[in-house]
């Protein structure tokens, strides 16, 4: 079945490219520019870091500063609280991706990254007030609720499947390990962060792409419309949805359905940076589709209060 749909893919985007010669370069042009201008430089260094981070196992002494206050919100070790530090506050897809590399080290356990990179991998707060409501919606005063909504069910449904998780039998030492830092270490750092974030290139240039064809669809309804390209690609559907006659009420709420999925370009990428570890994709799915229905819902109710 996958590979039936990534033939299908495939073949829709050469008939684009052939047929639609103008509107796919367009679209992939503003694909690539989003990167370079908003996901490369947000995004990479910190990439960088936090490769550094763990391989030089400094983490752990961000770790012990964090962990009294991590753990009111998430029951998570100290080993956790790095990963969930990252993927709340620096934004998909970092959250999956630590989560991926502490793991492969054996320096996270499966039962507690499997969640973690499930629950942490969200859009970021800057993102979120700056592009959505600032830029977008020109709703400001919807950034408290929206964040309510987006990161409260995450924070929920985290707490049930931590507390089910397997108690690990080793325990974990009181005292951090050494930590060192090489050439070697940022040599292979730099790297690995440049390969990473060459990779959401890619995956954000075709996807905008994709986004792109649903426009030369006889859709006439613009809601079905936006739903279709946000649910394709996240930021286009944003950007799509903010021009559309729909009131306001509506928009945010289609804004933040995308927001709390991540639209397929996002669970693309969210498997590129997890590829070759453990975790599962089919139970990050079917988390991230129970977050879209609750954040939505949680929404409808708070816009009354602060609209």
């Amino acid at each position: 079945m996958k590979k039936t749909i990534s033939v299908v893919i495939i073949f829709l985007l050469i008939f684009y490219l052939l047929f639609f010669p103008s509107d796919a370069v367009d679209a992939a042009g503003r694909g690539l520019i989003l990167w370079y201008q908003t996901i490369l430089p947000t995004l990479l260094p910190f990439a960088i870091l936090s490769n550094i981070f763990i391989s030089g196992n400094m983490f752990y002494f961000l770790s012990d500063i964090l962990h009294p206050i991590i753990r009111l919100l998430l029951p998570v070790s100290r080993e956790g609280t790095f990963p969930v530090f990252a993927g709340f506050l620096f934004g998909f897809p970092m959250g999956s991706r630590i989560c991926a590399v502490m793991l492969s080290e054996n320096k996270l356990c499966y039962d507690e990254a499997s969640v973690i990179f499930a629950v942490a991998n969200n859009m970021s707060p800057v993102f979120i007030s700056s592009y959505i409501l600032h830029h977008s919606l020109k709703a400001p005063n919807l950034i408290l609720p929206s964040f309510l909504a987006l990161y409260a069910p995450a924070v929920l449904v985290g707490r049930v499947l931590l507390a089910r998780r397997r108690k690990e039998k080793k325990q974990h030492k009181n005292t951090a390990p050494g930590f060192f830092l090489n050439f070697k270490i940022m040599d292979a750092a730099i790297m690995n962060g440049f390969e990473t974030l060459t990779k959401l290139g890619g995956y954000i240039m075709l996807f905008s792409m994709i986004a792109a064809m649903i426009h030369h669809l006889p859709i006439q309804n613009p809601a079905i419309k936006a739903v279709a390209v946000g649910l394709i690609e996240v930021t286009n559907g944003i950007a799509y949805t903010s021009e559309t006659a729909l009131g306001l009420k509506h928009k945010y709420l289609l804004c933040i359905l995308f927001t709390a999925f991540g639209g397929l370009s996002g669970l693309a990428q969210t498997s590129s940076m997890i590829s070759g570890s453990k975790l599962s994709m089919k139970q990050y799915v079917c988390i991230k589709v129970l977050l879209c229905a609750v954040s939505t819902g949680s929404a409808a109710l708070l816009y009354p209060l602060f609209a």
